[in-house]
């Protein structure tokens, strides 16, 4: 917060706290203490930094009021009181369902952007929310400044492009990016946007910051999280496949063109639950006999839990050996065992028992990397929906005002689409026809080599559901790429999508194909269903995957 509030000039400092692991660890902090369910955090990065926004005329705008927004906005006001620094706090609330699903640790729908428009244009100095969609906290200054309608789609839609580029900070200067060597990345800069009030908008960051700014790492972060061409949110429905992005000079990418539909009639409700116990051990298995090994212990394993085996158990051999290796640490594999069960017992006592009596009675070179312990509660997540005007939506100001906030006027009806599919904050509204694909390059001579020599990509996850974003840099790598990578080279490539669903968007503008892959991820990134439970690295995997790639994009 410092650097962005030192670092050159800014009107208003957005912060995103939320994701959908973050509201499972806030509920469960709201059960030891009912005064809490906000991001702490926020308060201790405020502390140090307000005074700095006080004198600057900054605004900030943020999330981080997670399930308690209001005790939030009063926490920063005794900040402030303590501090002598006289600002305007305001904040919004309606979020919070809980009553409406039983059962749930949190039950929250994805709000817009016009409670934030609201308290702004009160005066507030600084907006604490809850949850609402990531794009709003760009959305609701940009309205509020603007003076924006709530009908004015193709101006709400561009600074949801532009909010979405913003909301995972350094991943759009170059962190987490495909090309990293491309620049200096060691300690990317923030990024900023530059709004316009005709939507557009200019990404970049402060001066002198690291990390860098171009079509390439805009892109990325586009695809991150997003699936079709509709992105939608409570606001509007951005459409992705009319995003142009232009280098506008060096750290400098302008976004326009975006156009705007109207947002659906339905919020996204996301729910989280304690889904019950989880406990994992990792056998070592060294040498020789890898599997028999395996097979041993997964065999004494059974055996050990006999009736009072847990509801799941989950076994993954790792082969991480390699012949005559030069290490034990190379010559050794993981057998990984997750189990999970409604009850803590069955995942603590039973599995560190039956593991630990084996340490002198199974495979030569017994070990293990860490002992099992009592068993761990894992979340799950939920996505339901309800109608907008059944959500509460109110700005309550500075001075104790209750302003109550709309549901939008308009929404895309049945006879406007046809289904309803997760993405950011919302669902998403997928009938858009897909585009004609460019002309397939002719035959010539092709290399068997990893297909990140010619592409990028990045991944990540909405609830059970992985995405992987692909995308290449010239209109001859596009050619090829889109007529290439179906979605069956895809499931031969990405081994664990056979069998389920998967989905192929074309994005042409962006060169970019987007792959949905339905539940890959489990029951979603707390139920820690997979290797990587937020398919942070799928991505990178298919990057790594070979297949034959003509020699004149090589």
């Amino acid at each position: 917060m410092r650097e962005m509030l030192t670092g050159g000039e800014l009107d208003v400092l957005t912060g995103d706290y939320l994701a959908e692991l973050t509201m499972l660890i806030l509920g469960r902090d709201r059960l030891k203490d009912p005064s809490a369910g906000y991001a702490r955090t926020f308060l201790r990065q405020l502390e140090e930094t307000l005074g700095l926004a006080h004198e600057r005329g900054v605004r900030i705008v943020t999330n981080a009021g997670g399930l308690n927004p209001a005790g939030l906005a009063d926490a920063v006001r005794a900040l402030a009181d303590r501090l002598g620094i006289p600002v305007r706090v305001a904040h919004v609330e309606g979020d919070d369902l809980g009553p409406r699903y039983p059962g749930s640790l949190t039950a929250h729908a994805y709000l817009g952007g016009f409670g934030i428009a609201a308290c702004l244009r009160e005066g507030a100095d600084v907006v604490v929310t809850g949850r609402v969609t990531d794009a709003a906290l760009v959305t609701g200054p940009a309205a509020a400044h603007f003076g924006w309608g709530p009908t004015e789609y193709d101006r709400l839609a561009g600074a949801v492009v532009a909010g979405h580029v913003l909301e995972c900070g350094t991943q759009a200067t170059g962190g987490n990016y495909a090309f990293f060597g491309e620049g200096d990345i060691r300690r990317p800069g923030f990024p900023l946007a530059e709004l316009h009030a005709d939507g557009s908008s200019v990404i970049t960051k402060h001066p002198g910051t690291g990390g860098f700014v171009d079509v390439g790492t805009v892109t990325a972060q586009l695809l991150y999280e997003t699936g079709g061409a509709r992105y939608a949110g409570p606001d509007v429905t951005a459409r992705l496949d009319t995003v142009r992005l232009t280098q506008d000079g060096p750290d400098r990418v302008r976004i326009d063109g975006v156009r705007g539909e109207a947002p659906p009639p339905d919020l996204k409700v996301g729910r989280t639950r304690i889904g019950g116990f989880r406990n994992e051990v990792v056998f070592v298995l060294t040498g020789l006999d890898i599997e028999a090994k395996a097979d041993l212990v997964r065999g004494q394993m059974a055996e050990a839990f006999g009736k009072s085996a847990p509801q799941e158990v989950r076994w993954d051999l790792v082969r991480t050996d390699r012949a005559d290796a030069g290490t034990q640490e190379t010559a050794s594999a993981l057998l990984r065992l997750v189990v999970r069960d409604p009850e803590q017992a069955v995942v603590g006592r039973a599995l560190s028992g039956a593991a630990v009596e084996l340490a002198l009675a199974s495979y030569p070179g017994f070990h293990v990397l860490a002992p099992p312990g009592k068993g761990a509660p894992y979340g799950v997540f939920e996505a339901a929906y309800v109608p907008q005007g059944e959500v509460d939506h109110v700005a309550v100001l500075a001075d104790g005002r209750r302003v109550p906030v709309p549901p939008a006027a308009d929404t895309l009806g049945p006879d406007d689409v046809d289904g309803l599919d997760d993405v950011e904050g919302l669902g998403g509204l997928d009938d858009v026809p897909q585009p004609p694909l460019p002309e397939a390059l002719p035959a010539g001579p092709v290399r068997r080599a990893p297909l990140g020599l010619v592409a990028g990509a990045r991944s990540g996850d909405k609830g059970g559901d992985a995405n992987v974003g692909v995308w290449v840099r010239s209109e001859v790598a596009w050619r090829w790429l889109a007529h290439t990578l179906t979605v069956d080279r895809f499931r031969e490539l990405i081994p664990e999508s056979g069998g389920l669903r998967v989905t192929r968007h074309v994005l042409p503008r962006l060169r970019a194909l987007n792959f949905v892959v339905e539940g890959l991820l489990g029951a979603g990134v707390a139920s820690q269903h997979r290797f990587d439970p937020q398919a942070k690295a799928l991505g990178e995997w298919l990057r790594s995957r070979h297949l034959d790639i003509p020699e004149d994009l090589l």
